[in-house]
């Protein structure tokens, strides 16, 4: 792993690399930078779970037929095929229903001892809203007892959840960003009460505020960028182990997971990258402004 390069040192009047109020700057904001990291990560991965969860269900129902005769099953899927809007609708065969069951019954298992209801997987276009209890109408009138599951019923309330989740981890970075700034102004003006003798002199000498703001500005980048790529190193680590983690996880009987795999796209990535510049833009105008402040209620 290739070293960060530092930042080369600018020439400034003032020695503020050479004392202590903002030695532990970097850490704070390399920790901000982590969690914030951490909170969008999740986000964006939840996010893109549903997502293709969404895609993967729309158009999509399951029909149970009750155990019957062929005759029943064929007019059930005959009047399904007359609706307008349905793509496909094929019924399931012995082995498509044993691949279901295995996981919980056992390979070794007769479907004709069972008596289990027969499934229909139907598609429809997600484009024509076809109306559920039209479908359910049609079907009970060709098979009665038939019921049809739309896979939505569970994942639209999902998607609420998932959705208040995403407003926490927002809230999450907003308060990790608060509490930068803040740890940004106490060290200014905490550089800015050690160097106030150096700082009246620049003053005296016919110094403006901006070029004295100028040399906090610049120190506080180079500290805030300096804990940002640590931070965000941490944080690409840690989002590589839960995800090697979770992809090694085998699951249990052969039950798919229930949990989405934490898997990112190249533009989650660049996103939480951008991090590392966003983190010392901030720095550098928090700085800048707490010092043009401060400076303009002075004598």
């Amino acid at each position: 792993m290739k070293p960060i390069p530092r930042l080369p040192k600018l020439q400034l009047d003032l020695p503020l690399e050479r004392d202590g109020s903002a030695r532990f700057l970097p850490a704070i904001v390399a920790l901000m930078v982590y969690l914030a990291a951490l909170a969008l990560a999740g986000m964006m991965a939840l996010d893109g779970a549903l997502s293709r969860w969404d895609r993967a269900l729309a158009g999509t129902l399951t029909l149970q037929l009750p155990p019957g005769d062929a005759a029943s099953g064929e007019a059930a899927l005959a009047a399904l095929r007359a609706l307008p809007g349905v793509e496909r609708a094929e019924l399931l065969g012995d082995d498509a229903t044993m691949k279901l069951l295995e996981p919980w019954l056992g390979k070794v298992v007769d479907l004709q001892e069972l008596q289990l209801p027969r499934l229909v997987d139907l598609h429809v276009d997600a484009a024509s809203r076809t109306d559920p209890a039209a479908l359910r109408a049609r079907l009970l009138a060709a098979a009665p007892g038939a019921r049809l599951d739309d896979n939505r019923i569970w994942l639209d309330p999902l998607l609420s959840a998932v959705a208040a989740v995403e407003y926490v981890a927002l809230a999450i970075v907003l308060l990790v960003g608060i509490a930068a700034v803040l740890s940004i102004i106490f060290a200014t003006r905490t550089g800015l009460a050690i160097h106030q003798g150096a700082v009246e002199v620049l003053h005296l000498i016919g110094a403006r505020d901006s070029y004295i703001a100028r040399q906090f500005q610049w120190h506080a980048l180079r500290l805030g960028l300096r804990g940002a790529a640590i931070g965000i190193l941490g944080a690409g680590i840690t989002l590589l182990i839960l995800a090697r983690a979770a992809g090694s996880a085998a699951p249990i009987a052969g039950v798919a997971r229930a949990l989405p795999v934490l898997e990112l796209t190249g533009f989650a990535w660049i996103v939480l990258f951008l991090l590392v510049p966003a983190a010392g833009l901030v720095a550098l105008i928090t700085a800048r402004i707490t010092v043009l402040r401060t400076l303009g209620r002075m004598p």
